[in-house]
């Protein structure tokens, strides 16, 4: 796994990310045809260029010679003269990259802010690279460093993501910009491009790609829905065509093709989409690709794909209500397949209601501790409907859950193999009338516990108590569904 860095002298802050970078690892200079001015007067040249990294892309077949190069172990470090946007085919001039790293400044109006994106067009290149062309994506390398730049940011930085944006477009790996902004005053801070350099170093061992990837559609410059998908799921986050990128893509009806290609480019088998955008949607289902909820992202994360496939054939869909359990989890973490052999049987939906009632939070966490998946209603609140487990053993455990809860509630809570049967002493309203206890403040008494006088007479909390006994029924775990 080699990661190649590229500096461009063009750039001040790409200078001064170099710079940190050699600072804070140990770096063999290597030959590279030429021997370059030093870093330091690299900097004082760069003050004086370009304050934005958009020029326009150079149309020349060959890559520049770089100035320099550093290696050690798991990276290369080219630095060149041109900007970046200027290197397609830059890849050629390392030693076979797994993934290429523009280390770049950010220009705008947004404060103190670090950030990584990919390169591509969705309409005419006007920054770079070909119209409607996309460089091959690094989504997990590219979750990876957004994740450290959090990490290391310095006091005072955002970190953030930008969808896909200028170029270059050939850059011949997979590739990502990592840049450091947003004005002349973050590109020459040495802490800031110390964040960017350590961001990129945490790349050691990185796989570029992940099969649990996304692209994006809508939304901001700034991708708030794919910046929480990355920060806070397990999923990675391909090309992300923003609202302006789409108006540059016009119908996506007539750029089918360009559509496929943020797919392809990503590594992507699914989509999320901002907002109805229903020529897009059909587009993207009839090329085969799926369109997915930030929900199911999140309710999907630490489960593996074929469990969560399986688990939704047989019970319902995540934006339906299903939610899996910790075992499906647990199950994806170590590779096993479970949902193959998931016991499915009929939710004891009254008996959950009745544990509910004494304890909510512990109701829900009784369905993650023990169950795969579980159907919902309310939002994921309540527990109704099918259920599975991963033997009967778990819907034993689970059963014994909800009983220990009742026990809070009942006098008397007992299970055989089929019920739970729950025996409870309580204030009888139709007792107390025939005591001659008025309703009002002394039903309320008696209900608490305290005696009230009547007429001269007492009536205690006893002499109004009848026994209640309600049975509720278990499904039988050799009679599963899912058997």
């Amino acid at each position: 796994m080699t990661v190649g860095i590229i500096v461009s002298r063009a750039d001040s802050a790409s200078v001064r990310i170099g710079e940190q970078l050699r600072e804070r690892a140990d770096w063999e200079r290597a030959g590279t045809g030429a021997d370059g001015a030093s870093e330091e007067a690299a900097n004082a040249e760069a003050a004086e260029g370009e304050e934005t990294n958009t020029e326009s892309a150079a149309s020349a077949d060959d890559v520049p010679a770089p100035v320099a190069r550093y290696v050690r172990e798991g990276f290369e470090l080219l630095a060149f003269e041109p900007w970046h946007l200027e290197l397609d085919g830059v890849a050629a001039a390392f030693d076979d990259p797994d993934v290429v790293v523009f280390a770049s400044r950010h220009a705008g109006e947004t404060g103190p802010l670090l950030t990584a994106h990919f390169t591509g067009n969705f309409g005419a290149a006007e920054h770079g690279g070909s119209d409607r062309a996309l460089a091959p994506a690094c989504p997990n390398a590219h979750r990876a460093v957004v994740r450290a730049l959090a990490e290391h940011a310095p006091e005072g930085y955002d970190v953030g993501m930008e969808c896909t944006h200028h170029g270059p477009t050939e850059v011949g790996a997979p590739s990502m910009f990592v840049e450091l902004g947003s004005s002349e005053a973050e590109w020459g801070d040495d802490a800031g491009a110390a964040a960017v350099a350590d961001a990129i170093l945490d790349l050691e061992g990185v796989a570029p790609e992940t099969e649990r990837t996304v692209a994006a559609f809508g939304g901001g410059h700034y991708v708030p829905r794919p910046t929480r998908i990355v920060e806070e799921t397990d999923w990675a986050v391909g090309h992300v065509a923003a609202e302006w990128c789409l108006d540059d893509l016009g119908d996506p009806r007539e750029h089918r093709d360009v559509v496929e290609r943020v797919f392809a480019a990503s590594g992507a088998t699914r989509a999320v989409v901002d907002g109805e955008k229903p020529r897009l949607r059909d587009v993207i289902d009839d090329l085969g690709y799926g369109v997915v909820s930030e929900t199911w992202l999140r309710e999907t994360t630490g489960v593996a794909l074929d469990v969560v496939a399986a688990l939704e054939g047989e019970l319902t869909g995540v934006d339906e209500g299903l939610r899996f359990g910790d075992p499906a989890r647990e199950a994806g973490a170590d590779g096993a397949e479970p949902a193959t052999d998931a016991l499915i049987v009929d939710h004891p939906d009254d008996l959950w209601a009745d544990a509910h009632s004494v304890d909510p939070d512990a109701a829900l966490a009784a369905a993650r501790e023990h169950a795969l998946a579980y159907t919902t209603e309310e939002n994921g609140n309540r527990v109704a409907g099918d259920i599975a487990f991963p033997d009967a053993d778990a819907y034993d455990a689970y059963v014994d859950a909800l009983v220990g809860l009742l026990r809070e509630k009942y006098d008397e809570v007992g299970r055989d193999d089929g019920t739970v049967r729950i025996t409870d002493t309580a204030f009888d309203p139709a007792a107390a009338a025939e005591r001659g206890v008025p309703e009002g403040p002394k039903f309320g008494r008696l209900a608490d516990g305290a005696a009230v006088e009547v007429d001269g007479e007492t009536v205690t909390p006893a002499d109004v108590a009848r026994e209640r006994t309600e049975t509720y029924g278990l499904s039988n775990p050799s009679e599963g569904k899912g058997n």
